[in-house]
Protein backbone atom coordinates (compact mmCIF):
# COMPACT_ATOMS: atom_id res chain seq x y z
CA UNK A 1 0.00 0.00 0.00
CA UNK A 2 2.79 2.39 0.94
CA UNK A 3 4.54 1.68 -2.37
CA UNK A 4 1.36 2.52 -4.29
CA UNK A 5 0.98 5.78 -2.39
CA UNK A 6 4.56 6.67 -3.27
CA UNK A 7 3.76 6.01 -6.94
CA UNK A 8 0.73 8.26 -6.67
CA UNK A 9 2.84 11.01 -5.14
CA UNK A 10 5.43 10.73 -7.89
CA UNK A 11 2.61 11.06 -10.44
CA UNK A 12 1.48 14.27 -8.72
CA UNK A 13 5.03 15.65 -8.75
CA UNK A 14 5.42 14.90 -12.46
CA UNK A 15 1.82 15.95 -13.27
CA UNK A 16 1.34 12.64 -15.07
CA UNK A 17 -1.83 13.05 -17.14
CA UNK A 18 -1.75 9.35 -18.14
CA UNK A 19 -3.08 8.58 -14.64
CA UNK A 20 -5.92 11.11 -14.78
CA UNK A 21 -9.13 9.31 -13.78
CA UNK A 22 -7.28 6.43 -12.10
CA UNK A 23 -7.03 8.33 -8.83
CA UNK A 24 -7.46 11.82 -7.38
CA UNK A 25 -5.50 13.66 -4.75
CA UNK A 26 -6.89 15.99 -2.12
CA UNK A 27 -5.15 18.89 -0.40
CA UNK A 28 -6.32 18.88 3.21
CA UNK A 29 -5.25 22.48 3.89
CA UNK A 30 -7.32 23.91 1.02
CA UNK A 31 -10.18 21.41 0.97
CA UNK A 32 -9.96 20.68 -2.77
CA UNK A 33 -9.28 17.57 -4.84
CA UNK A 34 -7.46 17.45 -8.19
CA UNK A 35 -6.37 15.30 -11.08
CA UNK A 36 -2.72 14.07 -10.98
CA UNK A 37 -1.95 16.41 -13.92
CA UNK A 38 -3.26 19.56 -12.21
CA UNK A 39 -1.03 22.57 -12.97
CA UNK A 40 -1.63 24.21 -9.59
CA UNK A 41 1.25 24.68 -7.16
CA UNK A 42 2.42 21.37 -5.74
CA UNK A 43 1.37 20.94 -2.08
CA UNK A 44 3.46 19.40 0.68
CA UNK A 45 3.27 15.62 0.89
CA UNK A 46 2.01 15.67 4.47
CA UNK A 47 -1.05 17.67 3.39
CA UNK A 48 -2.07 15.27 0.60
CA UNK A 49 -4.51 12.35 0.60
CA UNK A 50 -5.34 9.99 -2.26
CA UNK A 51 -8.77 8.80 -3.40
CA UNK A 52 -9.87 6.13 -5.84
CA UNK A 53 -12.87 8.12 -7.06
CA UNK A 54 -14.45 11.55 -7.05
CA UNK A 55 -17.18 10.21 -4.77
CA UNK A 56 -14.58 9.20 -2.18
CA UNK A 57 -12.98 12.64 -2.34
CA UNK A 58 -16.36 14.37 -1.93
CA UNK A 59 -17.29 12.09 0.98
CA UNK A 60 -14.09 13.30 2.65
CA UNK A 61 -15.48 16.83 2.45
CA UNK A 62 -13.38 17.99 -0.52
CA UNK A 63 -14.59 20.09 -3.47
CA UNK A 64 -13.46 19.94 -7.09
CA UNK A 65 -10.50 22.10 -8.15
CA UNK A 66 -11.56 24.94 -10.44
CA UNK A 67 -8.28 24.76 -12.35
CA UNK A 68 -8.09 21.11 -13.48
CA UNK A 69 -11.87 20.49 -13.11
CA UNK A 70 -11.66 16.82 -12.09
CA UNK A 71 -15.48 16.56 -12.22
CA UNK A 72 -15.49 16.99 -16.03
CA UNK A 73 -14.75 14.47 -18.78
CA UNK A 74 -11.15 15.27 -19.76
CA UNK A 75 -10.93 12.93 -22.76
CA UNK A 76 -13.97 14.50 -24.42
CA UNK A 77 -12.39 17.94 -24.07
CA UNK A 78 -9.07 16.77 -25.53
CA UNK A 79 -10.85 15.07 -28.44
CA UNK A 80 -12.74 18.27 -29.18
CA UNK A 81 -9.54 20.36 -29.19
CA UNK A 82 -7.84 17.85 -31.48
CA UNK A 83 -10.79 18.17 -33.88
CA UNK A 84 -10.21 21.93 -33.86
CA UNK A 85 -6.54 21.29 -34.69
CA UNK A 86 -7.61 19.31 -37.74
CA UNK A 87 -9.95 22.15 -38.72
CA UNK A 88 -7.12 24.70 -38.43
CA UNK A 89 -4.85 22.52 -40.55
CA UNK A 90 -7.52 22.34 -43.27
CA UNK A 91 -8.25 26.10 -43.22
CA UNK A 92 -4.91 27.61 -42.11
CA UNK A 93 -4.80 30.03 -45.08
CA UNK A 94 -8.00 31.70 -43.84
CA UNK A 95 -8.37 34.31 -41.10
CA UNK A 96 -9.40 32.12 -38.16
CA UNK A 97 -10.39 34.34 -35.25
CA UNK A 98 -10.99 33.09 -31.72
CA UNK A 99 -14.70 33.77 -32.24
CA UNK A 100 -14.80 31.55 -35.34
CA UNK A 101 -12.96 28.67 -33.64
CA UNK A 102 -14.93 28.99 -30.40
CA UNK A 103 -18.19 28.83 -32.35
CA UNK A 104 -16.89 25.73 -34.11
CA UNK A 105 -16.16 24.16 -30.71
CA UNK A 106 -19.48 25.28 -29.28
CA UNK A 107 -18.04 27.10 -26.24
CA UNK A 108 -17.34 30.70 -25.23
CA UNK A 109 -14.32 32.53 -26.63
CA UNK A 110 -12.52 32.94 -23.30
CA UNK A 111 -13.13 29.31 -22.30
CA UNK A 112 -11.99 28.10 -25.73
CA UNK A 113 -8.70 30.02 -25.53
CA UNK A 114 -7.83 28.51 -22.14
CA UNK A 115 -8.98 25.01 -23.06
CA UNK A 116 -7.14 24.90 -26.39
CA UNK A 117 -3.86 26.05 -24.83
CA UNK A 118 -4.17 23.55 -21.99
CA UNK A 119 -4.85 20.67 -24.39
CA UNK A 120 -2.43 21.57 -27.21
CA UNK A 121 0.30 23.51 -25.40
CA UNK A 122 0.03 26.69 -27.47
CA UNK A 123 -2.55 29.26 -28.53
CA UNK A 124 -4.79 28.67 -31.60
CA UNK A 125 -3.01 31.53 -33.39
CA UNK A 126 0.41 30.00 -32.76
CA UNK A 127 -0.82 26.63 -33.99
CA UNK A 128 -2.09 28.23 -37.21
CA UNK A 129 1.24 30.06 -37.65
CA UNK A 130 3.03 26.71 -37.42
CA UNK A 131 0.82 25.29 -40.19
CA UNK A 132 1.48 28.30 -42.43
CA UNK A 133 5.24 28.19 -41.89
CA UNK A 134 5.28 24.48 -42.70
CA UNK A 135 3.61 25.09 -46.08
CA UNK A 136 5.86 28.08 -46.77
CA UNK A 137 8.95 25.95 -46.21
CA UNK A 138 7.64 23.24 -48.52
CA UNK A 139 6.77 25.79 -51.21
CA UNK A 140 10.11 27.55 -50.84
CA UNK A 141 12.15 24.40 -51.37
CA UNK A 142 10.31 23.64 -54.60
CA UNK A 143 10.69 27.11 -56.15
CA UNK A 144 13.39 28.51 -58.37
CA UNK A 145 15.77 30.98 -56.75
CA UNK A 146 13.88 34.16 -57.57
CA UNK A 147 12.19 36.82 -55.48
CA UNK A 148 8.98 36.33 -57.51
CA UNK A 149 8.73 32.72 -56.42
CA UNK A 150 9.34 33.65 -52.78
CA UNK A 151 6.42 36.08 -53.09
CA UNK A 152 4.28 33.34 -54.65
CA UNK A 153 5.11 30.95 -51.79
CA UNK A 154 4.32 33.70 -49.30
CA UNK A 155 0.80 34.31 -50.67
CA UNK A 156 0.12 30.57 -51.11
CA UNK A 157 0.87 30.12 -47.41
CA UNK A 158 -1.70 32.71 -46.37
CA UNK A 159 0.60 35.69 -45.66
CA UNK A 160 -0.67 39.03 -46.98
CA UNK A 161 2.62 40.94 -46.67
CA UNK A 162 6.34 40.27 -46.41
CA UNK A 163 6.49 42.12 -43.08
CA UNK A 164 4.07 39.62 -41.52
CA UNK A 165 6.05 36.73 -42.97
CA UNK A 166 9.45 37.91 -41.74
CA UNK A 167 7.97 38.56 -38.30
CA UNK A 168 7.23 34.82 -38.08
CA UNK A 169 10.43 33.71 -39.79
CA UNK A 170 12.56 34.91 -36.86
CA UNK A 171 10.87 32.53 -34.43
CA UNK A 172 10.05 29.58 -36.69
CA UNK A 173 12.97 29.38 -39.11
CA UNK A 174 15.83 31.27 -37.50
CA UNK A 175 17.03 32.55 -40.88
CA UNK A 176 15.77 34.45 -43.92
CA UNK A 177 13.82 32.54 -46.62
CA UNK A 178 16.69 32.85 -49.11
CA UNK A 179 19.18 31.40 -46.63
CA UNK A 180 16.87 28.58 -45.65
CA UNK A 181 16.30 27.66 -49.30
CA UNK A 182 20.07 27.26 -49.74
CA UNK A 183 20.31 25.01 -46.67
CA UNK A 184 22.03 27.67 -44.55
CA UNK A 185 25.11 27.59 -46.78
CA UNK A 186 27.64 30.34 -46.08
CA UNK A 187 26.11 31.42 -42.77
CA UNK A 188 28.58 32.28 -40.01
CA UNK A 189 28.36 30.33 -36.74
CA UNK A 190 30.86 31.19 -34.02
CA UNK A 191 31.51 28.96 -31.02
CA UNK A 192 33.22 28.80 -27.63
CA UNK A 193 33.64 26.14 -24.94
CA UNK A 194 33.46 26.28 -21.14
CA UNK A 195 33.34 24.03 -18.08
CA UNK A 196 30.09 23.41 -16.15
CA UNK A 197 28.89 21.03 -13.45
CA UNK A 198 27.58 18.79 -16.25
CA UNK A 199 30.94 18.75 -18.05
CA UNK A 200 32.26 20.59 -21.08
CA UNK A 201 29.70 22.64 -22.97
CA UNK A 202 29.92 24.30 -26.38
CA UNK A 203 27.72 27.20 -27.42
CA UNK A 204 27.39 28.05 -31.10
CA UNK A 205 25.61 31.20 -32.22
CA UNK A 206 24.64 33.26 -35.24
CA UNK A 207 23.87 36.96 -35.13
CA UNK A 208 20.28 35.98 -34.28
CA UNK A 209 20.98 33.85 -31.21
CA UNK A 210 22.16 30.45 -29.94
CA UNK A 211 21.72 27.61 -32.44
CA UNK A 212 23.86 24.99 -30.64
CA UNK A 213 24.25 24.19 -26.92
CA UNK A 214 25.58 20.71 -26.23
CA UNK A 215 27.62 18.72 -23.71
CA UNK A 216 30.43 16.18 -24.07
CA UNK A 217 33.67 15.16 -22.36
CA UNK A 218 36.06 16.57 -24.98
CA UNK A 219 36.21 19.82 -26.96
CA UNK A 220 37.08 18.13 -30.25
CA UNK A 221 33.97 15.94 -30.00
CA UNK A 222 31.81 19.03 -29.48
CA UNK A 223 33.33 20.76 -32.50
CA UNK A 224 32.80 17.65 -34.62
CA UNK A 225 29.15 17.59 -33.55
CA UNK A 226 28.68 21.28 -34.38
CA UNK A 227 30.14 20.78 -37.86
CA UNK A 228 27.95 17.69 -38.32
CA UNK A 229 24.81 19.64 -37.35
CA UNK A 230 25.65 22.52 -39.72
CA UNK A 231 27.81 21.06 -42.52
CA UNK A 232 27.26 24.00 -44.92
CA UNK A 233 27.88 26.80 -42.42
CA UNK A 234 31.08 28.78 -41.92
CA UNK A 235 32.09 27.63 -38.41
CA UNK A 236 34.68 29.76 -36.57
CA UNK A 237 35.88 30.29 -32.98
CA UNK A 238 34.10 33.14 -31.23
CA UNK A 239 35.84 36.51 -31.58
CA UNK A 240 37.26 38.49 -28.66
CA UNK A 241 34.57 41.11 -29.19
CA UNK A 242 31.86 38.53 -28.62
CA UNK A 243 33.52 36.93 -25.58
CA UNK A 244 31.70 39.09 -22.96
CA UNK A 245 28.35 37.98 -24.37
CA UNK A 246 29.45 34.33 -24.31
CA UNK A 247 30.62 34.76 -20.69
CA UNK A 248 27.19 36.16 -19.85
CA UNK A 249 25.46 33.13 -21.39
CA UNK A 250 27.74 30.71 -19.54
CA UNK A 251 27.11 32.65 -16.33
CA UNK A 252 23.35 32.23 -16.78
CA UNK A 253 23.80 28.54 -17.54
CA UNK A 254 25.87 27.95 -14.40
CA UNK A 255 23.38 29.91 -12.29
CA UNK A 256 20.67 27.56 -13.53
CA UNK A 257 22.73 24.40 -12.98
CA UNK A 258 23.49 25.53 -9.41
CA UNK A 259 19.80 26.01 -8.70
CA UNK A 260 20.07 29.77 -8.19
CA UNK A 261 17.58 30.61 -10.95
CA UNK A 262 14.55 28.60 -12.05
CA UNK A 263 14.46 29.68 -15.71
CA UNK A 264 17.27 29.63 -18.27
CA UNK A 265 16.54 32.61 -20.51
CA UNK A 266 18.87 32.60 -23.54
CA UNK A 267 18.26 34.05 -27.04
CA UNK A 268 17.69 31.28 -29.57
CA UNK A 269 18.11 30.82 -33.31
CA UNK A 270 16.05 27.64 -33.75
CA UNK A 271 16.67 25.47 -36.82
CA UNK A 272 14.22 22.69 -37.65
CA UNK A 273 11.18 21.57 -39.57
CA UNK A 274 7.75 22.97 -38.74
CA UNK A 275 6.92 19.76 -36.85
CA UNK A 276 10.18 19.84 -34.88
CA UNK A 277 9.61 23.48 -33.98
CA UNK A 278 6.10 22.62 -32.84
CA UNK A 279 7.47 19.87 -30.56
CA UNK A 280 10.29 22.05 -29.23
CA UNK A 281 7.90 24.92 -28.57
CA UNK A 282 5.66 22.55 -26.61
CA UNK A 283 8.61 21.24 -24.58
CA UNK A 284 9.39 24.79 -23.46
CA UNK A 285 5.80 25.04 -22.16
CA UNK A 286 6.20 22.00 -19.86
CA UNK A 287 6.62 23.38 -16.32
CA UNK A 288 10.02 22.96 -14.68
CA UNK A 289 10.09 19.84 -12.50
CA UNK A 290 7.37 18.17 -14.58
CA UNK A 291 7.80 15.08 -16.76
CA UNK A 292 5.68 13.94 -19.69
CA UNK A 293 5.74 10.85 -21.87
CA UNK A 294 6.25 10.92 -25.63
CA UNK A 295 2.56 10.03 -25.97
CA UNK A 296 1.54 12.99 -23.82
CA UNK A 297 3.65 15.34 -25.91
CA UNK A 298 2.13 13.94 -29.11
CA UNK A 299 -1.34 14.52 -27.67
CA UNK A 300 -0.28 17.96 -26.48
CA UNK A 301 0.60 19.16 -29.97
CA UNK A 302 -2.55 17.69 -31.44
CA UNK A 303 -0.78 14.78 -33.19
CA UNK A 304 -1.66 11.71 -31.07
CA UNK A 305 -0.35 9.26 -33.70
CA UNK A 306 3.03 10.99 -34.08
CA UNK A 307 4.70 9.47 -30.99
CA UNK A 308 7.76 8.24 -32.94
CA UNK A 309 8.09 11.58 -34.71
CA UNK A 310 8.02 13.32 -31.31
CA UNK A 311 10.81 11.05 -30.08
CA UNK A 312 12.79 11.86 -33.23
CA UNK A 313 12.30 15.61 -32.70
CA UNK A 314 13.61 15.26 -29.14
CA UNK A 315 16.62 13.30 -30.39
CA UNK A 316 17.34 16.03 -32.97
CA UNK A 317 17.24 18.87 -30.46
CA UNK A 318 20.41 20.97 -30.88
CA UNK A 319 19.93 23.23 -27.83
CA UNK A 320 20.17 21.35 -24.52
CA UNK A 321 18.25 22.53 -21.42
CA UNK A 322 16.85 25.68 -23.05
CA UNK A 323 14.71 23.34 -25.16
CA UNK A 324 14.04 20.88 -22.31
CA UNK A 325 13.82 17.47 -23.96
CA UNK A 326 15.08 16.08 -20.62
CA UNK A 327 11.49 16.49 -19.37
CA UNK A 328 10.27 13.73 -21.71
CA UNK A 329 10.33 10.09 -20.57
CA UNK A 330 8.84 6.77 -21.63
CA UNK A 331 5.24 5.93 -20.78
CA UNK A 332 6.40 3.32 -18.25
CA UNK A 333 8.24 6.00 -16.28
CA UNK A 334 11.77 5.06 -17.38
CA UNK A 335 14.08 7.85 -18.53
CA UNK A 336 14.47 6.59 -22.11
CA UNK A 337 17.46 7.91 -24.06
CA UNK A 338 19.13 11.30 -23.88
CA UNK A 339 21.46 12.76 -26.45
CA UNK A 340 23.92 13.94 -23.79
CA UNK A 341 23.77 10.90 -21.49
CA UNK A 342 21.29 9.58 -18.94
CA UNK A 343 23.42 10.80 -16.03
CA UNK A 344 22.99 14.39 -17.22
CA UNK A 345 19.27 13.82 -17.76
CA UNK A 346 18.85 12.51 -14.22
CA UNK A 347 20.84 15.46 -12.83
CA UNK A 348 18.60 17.95 -14.64
CA UNK A 349 15.40 16.23 -13.49
CA UNK A 350 16.63 16.14 -9.88
CA UNK A 351 17.69 19.79 -10.10
CA UNK A 352 14.28 20.92 -11.33
CA UNK A 353 12.41 18.79 -8.78
CA UNK A 354 14.43 20.31 -5.97
CA UNK A 355 13.32 23.68 -7.30
CA UNK A 356 9.72 22.44 -7.29
CA UNK A 357 9.99 21.48 -3.61
CA UNK A 358 11.43 24.92 -2.84
CA UNK A 359 8.41 26.51 -4.50
CA UNK A 360 6.04 24.29 -2.50
CA UNK A 361 7.71 25.23 0.78
CA UNK A 362 7.66 28.90 -0.19
CA UNK A 363 3.97 28.62 -1.03
CA UNK A 364 3.24 27.12 2.41
CA UNK A 365 5.02 30.05 4.09
CA UNK A 366 3.11 32.54 1.92
CA UNK A 367 -0.21 30.89 2.78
Amino acid sequence: MEKQLDQYWQAVLSRDSSLDGQFFYGVLTTGIYCRPSCAARTPLRKNVGFYASQEAAREAGLRACKRCRPDTHLNATQDLMHEICRYIEAHYEQRLTLAVLAEKAGISTSHFQRTFKAAVGMSPKKYQDGCRIRLFKQSLKSTLKTDENITHAMHASGYESSSRLYEKIDTHMGMTPGTYRKGGAGELITYAVAQTSLGRVMIGATDRGICFLQFDDADHKLLAQLELEYPKANVQPMSLEAQPLFDQWIGQLNEFLQGRVEVLDLPLDIRGSAFQCMVWDYLVSIPSGTLQSYTEVANGIGRPKAVRAVASACANNKIAIRIPCHRVIRGDGSLAGYKWGLARKRSLIDLERRGLFKLANRALVDD
